[in-house]
């Protein structure tokens, strides 16, 4: 007798909340959380598939991103991590996320970093200081684990309302779903 296996897609370990980083309106009818990596290519190609899902749906979608730098094949992922929180810590972190997506062939290089930090209005002596220092190692540990925890194994990984969305990063079929899920009620 055949058993029959139906799939269950991972979900969010870590729900979010207070300690995320959250692009939207307070009680969007639907969350998309990204699992990324500043420096992975596929990433770079999803960024501005979200940039237009973000356009497309308003103040209906509140998007997350959190870090899962994938060092060993990326250098500068965690540098640019790092970067992020540290611009995040004096309240920019969405300006120099997208800095990072947009200007991503520079990583390693970081006077155009530093221009844009400077254009942002940012103390550059104190963010230069607290990437230099990791002082936000472990959010990016903690962002990576729970990663880990919720079953990403690359980037980018995306959840919608909490499920691990296992389809292309397109944005036809990306909004496709994120506009079911929004329809259908959830437990947040």
């Amino acid at each position: 007798m055949a058993v029959s296996r139906t799939y269950i897609p991972p979900r969010l370990t870590l729900p979010v909340g207070d300690q995320d980083h959250i692009s939207g309106a307070p009680g969007a009818s639907v969350v998309l959380v990204e699992y990324g990596d500043y420096q992975c290519p596929y990433c770079g190609a999803a960024y501005p598939v979200v940039k237009q899902i973000q356009q497309e749906l308003g103040r209906s979608l509140a998007f997350v991103f959190r870090n899962f730098p994938i060092t060993n094949a990326h250098p500068f992922a965690d540098w640019a991590a790092e970067t992020a929180e540290a611009a995040g810590a004096q309240g920019k972190f969405w300006p120099m996320h997208d800095f990072l997506f947009e200007h991503q062939s520079l990583l390693g290089d970081e006077a155009p970093f530093t221009k844009e930090e400077s254009r942002l209005g940012l103390d550059v002596s104190k963010l230069g200081r607290e990437v230099a220092q990791r002082r936000y190692a472990s959010r990016i540990e903690g962002d990576f684990m729970s990663g880990v925890r919720s079953g990403v194994n690359g980037t980018p990984t995306f959840f919608i309302e909490g499920v691990r969305y296992d389809g292309p990063a397109e944005v036809g079929a990306l909004l496709s779903e994120l506009r079911r899920a929004a329809k259908t009620p959830s437990a947040r």
